[in-house]
């Protein structure tokens, strides 16, 4: 009996050593969460003059303004939008950053008696959305947005009735995967430091994509800028020279990133976007372009006649060209070492730690561009290079040059307080981001599994510096 009970309770202990074993084999590293703290964030450049400092001051407060159809000074919205302010869908950390925790986009469904119905990708705890649609329903390319919502019914909009457009059938309102296979995503990009990216000169992010060009292509990674002329740089339709803004580079400046938001986000046309994108007979309540340059300066008490004139989009360009990077954690033994991995496993390829922008000019009694923006090192983790992503993240929408899984590298600065990742918030997770981008095509193939193949401390350092910053 002895011996039975003897050889039962080895059997056990080397069943649970077995066990213990397997559970440390299948550990795995996990990602961190959101930061807490303060949100290092949403604050104005280093170095900006009093005016400049004013004229940041004027773009927030715009940024913030809640816009109606009509009355008041705030007036445009419509007749088809996704947002009425700014600031609802650029929140997280702070002002000038991406979607936030509680989706505002709930409320703003039936505000001021709208009958419109929440879409089932737009849930309360999910990432705000915009819904591209991928072929016309004559079977031509599409690619542009639909807007989730319409006036209809408003108090401040009578006699307009058009109607909602339909998005089902409906998927995974988490993810926003398995639904209407037209109908693809996008959600807010943080705004963080963009002065800095906009101020990066051409010669510098080719110089920086010329560079390392032998590991780079042994990896499989050959990004370029999003192509309109002869196939190798992501040039400007306009004037040729390289675009960087947008989940597709697509768009040169933040005043055009500005404007066209404007009137396809809200549908408040502009001095840079003039036409209504809907034209429907009595959904027309303002002159178009709704917003211009106003000479009829502001007499409130303690107004800027100066910030006064200018025209919303300008002014959002402005708060946007003066608003500071993020601020990251201080370093840890872990973020120092998952910095090191980072870049070792090929991550920095793409991710570019930094790059500087362009020298101040002077011009007489001032300079141009502000000194604050004039030769400083962006530490925005981006090559600003549009890459190929395969399969698994292709969005089939072509964006100047960039084709349908072509997307810009995302900017990482400020990632440590993001919640949703990815083009189309599929994820809140940061390591499952990370595996995303391998599947069939993607220049990241070999990066990932580079990264599969570090021991599990060695991935936690990785995911604990992404937090970091």
């Amino acid at each position: 009996m002895k011996r039975r009970q003897k050889l039962a309770l080895g059997l056990l202990g080397a069943y649970m050593a077995a066990a213990l074993g397997i559970a440390q084999a299948q550990k795995k590293a996990l990602d961190p969460g959101v930061r807490r703290g303060a949100a290092g964030a949403g604050g104005p450049l280093a170095g900006l003059t009093a005016d400049e400092t004013a004229f940041f001051q004027d773009g927030l407060a715009r940024f913030a303004e809640i816009e109606s159809v009509q009355g008041g000074q705030n007036n445009g919205l419509g007749p088809r939008f996704n947002s009425n302010q700014c600031l609802s869908c650029h929140l997280q950390p702070a002002g000038g950053g991406t979607s936030p925790a509680a989706n505002p986009l709930i409320a703003i469904a039936t505000l001021n008696g709208a009958r419109n119905l929440v879409p089932w990708f737009i849930t309360a705890k999910g990432p705000i959305r915009e819904a591209r649609f991928k072929r016309n329903s004559n079977g031509t390319p599409d690619g542009e947005v639909h807007d989730l919502f319409v006036i209809s019914g408003r108090r401040d909009a009578v006699g307009c009735s058009i109607d909602q457009p339909s998005f089902v059938p409906a998927g995974n309102p988490v993810t926003g995967q398995g639904g209407n296979p037209n109908i693809v995503f996008r959600i807010p990009t943080p705004t963080f430091g963009a002065g800095l990216i906009e101020a990066i000169p051409d010669s510098e992010i080719l110089s920086n994509m010329r560079a390392n060009a032998s590991a780079k292509s042994q990896l499989g990674i050959y990004g370029r800028p999003n192509a309109h002329l002869s196939g190798n740089v992501n040039l400007s339709a306009n004037d040729g020279t390289i675009t960087r803004f947008g989940w597709k580079a697509q768009n040169k400046s933040l005043l055009l990133f500005a404007a066209e938001a404007y009137n396809v986000e809200m549908g408040i046309t502009n001095q840079l976007f003039p036409q209504e994108r809907d034209e429907t007979s009595g959904c027309q309540f303002d002159a178009a372009p709704n917003d211009t340059l106003n000479f009829t300066t502001s007499t409130a008490p303690g107004s800027n006649p100066n910030t006064a004139v200018i025209s919303d989009i300008e002014a959002f360009a402005n708060f946007m060209r003066m608003l500071a990077p993020p601020t990251p954690a201080p370093d840890t033994s872990s973020t120092v070492s998952g910095r090191a991995v980072f870049v070792s496993v090929g991550c920095a390829n793409c991710h570019t730690p930094s790059m500087k922008t362009g020298r101040m000019i002077a011009s007489g009694s001032s300079t141009s561009p502000s000194a604050a923006l004039s030769n400083q090192t962006a530490n925005l983790f981006s090559d600003l290079l549009v890459h190929h992503m395969g399969r698994g993240l292709a969005d089939g929408i072509t964006q100047g040059g960039a084709g349908p899984d072509e997307f810009r590298t995302a900017p990482l600065w400020g990632v440590g307080q993001r919640i949703f990742f990815l083009h189309d918030g599929r994820t809140s997770n940061l390591l499952e981001a990370i595996d995303y981008h391998r599947s069939p095509g993607s220049e990241a193939n070999q990066v990932v599994e580079h990264f599969h193949r570090l021991r599990v401390k060695d991935q936690q350092d990785v995911l604990n510096f992404l937090r970091s910053l």
